[in-house]
């Protein structure tokens, strides 16, 4: 939308403008709320708005001489933005006029000096007076104080401009009147209007009574802009019907010229060419009109004046300007499809189709540029964002005029994306298995956990905990046997394991991010108690005494291979560390008895005889399969009687309980043979699962 205002300039600072709230039509409430905001064209801030009342007001000096010069129409443009949705107005400023400048001369005198025999009719231009104000403001006639031999003609030039001119009525003579005084009063067109006048001191010259005059009264020539030096713009020709020096003429260009126009203009004084020697811009001026003068010789000099109208044709060779009149550098990645992250502001100097400008950005990066009137663009964002993804771009806005060939520039805008959490952290395995030796010493590292989080800065700071598992023996509390370093995600014991206790453990690991709020995950922990031969044997039959010793009794009557007695031992470790074996270290008659390895079953090995002692001594020792080995012994008496219902009873007692031995033994080895098969199998599993 857009809104045209109209006030004088000077205004003082707070001077109305008008009521935006007002001319929009809606709440000066919701204006307030909607963070109004000014962004101004120019690189002063001339006007405010009064967000509680809507009032657009003049907050600086503004002098329209000083913005616009001599353009008949002067404009200040603003832009209001209001957010919750973006919105732009456009609003247009023209400053009006007043008449607060008087037209002024140069200087307060001028001298001339008129030869008697000057032609009726002659002119003699005046320095024009100057006036800064434009329109019915700016200087409008001159008046001429009465004079019985010159009176006043007012030329008006291509840009608006009055040119005064003394032209000759009446043939001078300079016996009767050496000088002439006038007055030449310059008026502009205000209310009321501003003057100010200028003193003409006329001298009467006698003798060269023929001026120079051009073929024609004015020229005119055509060049494109930044022509090259030297360039020729025109060739002036002046005669003078005098002879001799009286008719030899120099071309100037006349002092009324500016002195812009002098350094890009020059002119060779005796052919009257006319070449460029500055640089031609049409983007400064279109139109120059060159004053020239040609002088004759004679004494005094005589000369005539013409005028050449150079018109400048636009090239295009000024690349589009881009200007960011909003930007921010940091977009937040969940930022919507649509969200606006600057406002763009182009122009180019050149005129017509090569002042058009078109922007683009790359298709490849999910931004886009809406065109929200002729000039300004807004960049949006096109696409969801994803900071893991990309975190950094370089948007480059492209822009390219219509002009032949077409002129470019190339903005880059660094966005950087602010991290949210939206990335829960992930474990690096889905599940641990750990094998732990039983009797680990206390704060031993067991394993370490680790998660990562694509995230960044407090959203990817990561924090571990030890959580029960679901299905576990509500008596193995794993926050009894484990600490876990919050940060590391390093866990330790802090008791020693015993496989006789505990064989298995598991337990949740739980990491958490620092993101508000924080996304969590969790993995699966196996420990596995791996046995240690920590138990020695234990002998349960026969069952020894205080000092290890039991004794027996046998009949001398017993004949080979009888058995004695067996030696029944169990083992509190598992698999090869509660594999037993029984030795006979030491006897009275080594040859007399022998020991079963693996049963422990003791059997007499040749009959007795009157010469055997009475009374033999056993060393049994049973050892495991562990490394080192462990070991415990047993000493076994072996009392040898006649046959006697005593001996007899006890014979048969221990046949009685010799028959049950070898089923017990069975059981034994068949379990322990299980156990070493399961554990054998398992440790196998394991140790495949790791690899």
């Amino acid at each position: 939308a857009q809104i045209q205002y109209s006030i004088p300039e000077e205004l003082t600072r707070g001077a109305f403008v008008g009521n935006i709230a007002k001319d929009l039509g809606t709440d000066v409430a919701k204006l307030a709320a909607a963070n109004l905001q000014v962004l101004s064209d120019s690189d002063s801030q001339y006007f405010s708005v009064n967000v509680n009342t809507g009032i657009i007001m003049v907050s600086e000096r503004i002098d329209r001489e000083q913005l616009c010069g001599q353009n008949p129409r002067c404009f200040l443009h603003l832009k209001l933005a209001i957010e919750n949705p973006v919105e732009f107005y456009r609003i247009e400023v023209e400053i009006l006029d007043i008449n607060d400048n008087p037209p002024m001369f140069p200087s307060d005198e001028v001298s001339l000096r008129i030869y008697e025999l000057a032609s009726l009719g002659a002119r003699f231009p005046i320095q024009p007076a100057q006036d800064p104000d434009v329109g019915t403001n700016t200087l409008q006639t001159y008046h001429l104080s009465a004079d019985e031999n010159f009176n006043l003609n007012v030329k008006a030039r291509t840009d608006g401009g009055k040119f005064p001119e003394l032209v000759l009525e009446r043939a001078l003579d300079r016996e009767l009147r050496a000088f002439h005084h006038l007055v030449l009063t310059a008026e502009d067109g205000g209310s009321p209007p501003q003057s100010s006048k200028i003193r003409i001191t006329i001298q009467v010259l006698d003798a060269n009574d023929n001026h120079p005059v051009f073929d024609r009264p004015s020229y005119g020539a055509r060049l494109v802009e930044n022509s090259p030096l030297g360039t020729l713009v025109v060739k002036l020709n002046a005669t003078d019907v005098d002879e001799g020096p009286n008719g030899e003429i120099r071309y100037s260009l006349s002092s009324h010229n500016s002195a812009a126009l002098h350094q890009i203009f020059a002119i060779d004084e005796k052919t009257g060419e006319i070449r460029v020697q500055g640089n031609l811009d049409f983007e400064e001026a279109t139109v120059y009109e060159i004053e020239v003068e040609a002088k004759d010789m004679g004494s005094p000099t005589m000369e005539e004046h013409c005028s050449v109208v150079v018109e400048i044709t636009d090239v295009n060779d000024n690349a589009p300007e881009v200007i960011l009149t909003s930007f921010s550098s940091f977009l937040s990645e969940d930022a919507p499809p649509g969200t606006v992250v600057a406002v763009i502001h182009v122009r180019d100097k050149d005129s017509g189709e090569q002042g058009k400008v078109q922007c683009h950005v790359s298709p490849d990066l999910p931004f886009q540029l809406r065109k929200d009137y002729e000039h300004q663009y807004s960049l949006l964002t096109s696409t969801r964002l994803d900071r893991e993804h990309i975190a950094y771009y370089n948007v480059t806005i492209s822009a390219l005029d219509l002009g032949s060939p077409p002129l470019s520039r190339h903005t880059i805008l660094p966005i950087a994306l602010a991290d949210v959490n939206d990335n829960a952290p992930q474990f690096e395995q889905v599940s641990y298995e750990v094998l732990v030796a039983e009797n680990n010493p206390v704060g031993s590292m067991l394993v370490t956990v680790s998660a990562a989080d694509p995230d960044s800065e407090q959203n990817s700071r990561l924090s571990y905990s030890i959580l029960r598992a679901g299905g576990t023996d509500p008596g193995l509390d794993p926050a009894r046997y484990l600490s876990i370093h919050h940060t590391s995600g390093q866990v330790s014991a802090k008791l020693p394991f015993d496989y006789e206790q505990t064989t298995y453990l598991q337990f949740h690991v739980e990491v958490s991010d620092g993101g508000s709020p924080a996304l969590k995950n969790r993995t699966l922990v196996h420990v596995f108690i791996v046995d240690q031969n920590d138990n020695a044997p234990r002998v349960h039959f026969p069952r020894p005494g205080e000092d290890s010793t039991t004794q027996l009794r046998i009949s001398s009557s017993t004949t080979p291979p009888a058995l004695i007695t067996k030696v029944v031992a169990i083992d509190a470790d598992s698999g090869r560390n509660a594999w037993l074996s029984y030795h006979l270290v030491e006897a009275t008659d080594p040859e007399l008895f022998s020991v079963a390895l693996r049963s422990g079953e003791i059997r007499i090995t040749r009959a007795l005889q009157e010469t055997d002692a009475s009374a033999h001594e056993l060393l049994v020792v049973v050892r495991d399969s562990g490394k080192p080995p462990l070991s415990t012994a047993i000493t076994l008496v072996v009392l040898v009687e006649e046959k006697a219902p005593e001996a007899l009873q006890g014979s048969e007692a221990r046949a009685t309980d010799g028959g049950s031995l070898p089923t017990i033994t069975l059981y034994l080895i068949v379990s322990l043979v299980l156990i070493s098969t399961v554990s054998l199998v398992t440790l196998a599993a394991l140790c495949v699962r790791c690899l």
